[in-house]
């Protein structure tokens, strides 16, 4: 059997250390190459935003992160 993803308009916004994000909170990573990173906490535990990731907001309210490639082949612009 084969499925196609329902079409859903979402809430995403790119982030960036230092940008302000609902559900987002920065902790210094430990790493030399991304110094910040942003933790997410979701029902299937803590998950990492990496600077440029974008963070979508679920059907739900729900929050969690996307890669820049897979949130441009996966979503486009809508008007508002």
């Amino acid at each position: 059997m084969k499925f196609r993803k329902k079409p859903v308009v979402i809430d995403a916004v790119q982030w960036f250390p230092g940008t302000p994000v609902e559900g987002v909170t920065e902790r210094a990573s430990g790493d030399p190459i991304s110094e910040v990173v942003g933790v997410i906490r979701t029902l299937e535990g803590d998950m990492t935003a990496l600077p440029g990731d974008w963070i979508i907001t679920g059907v739900k309210g729900e929050k969690y992160p996307c890669k820049p490639d897979i949130f441009e082949a996966t979503y486009e612009r809508v008007e508002s």
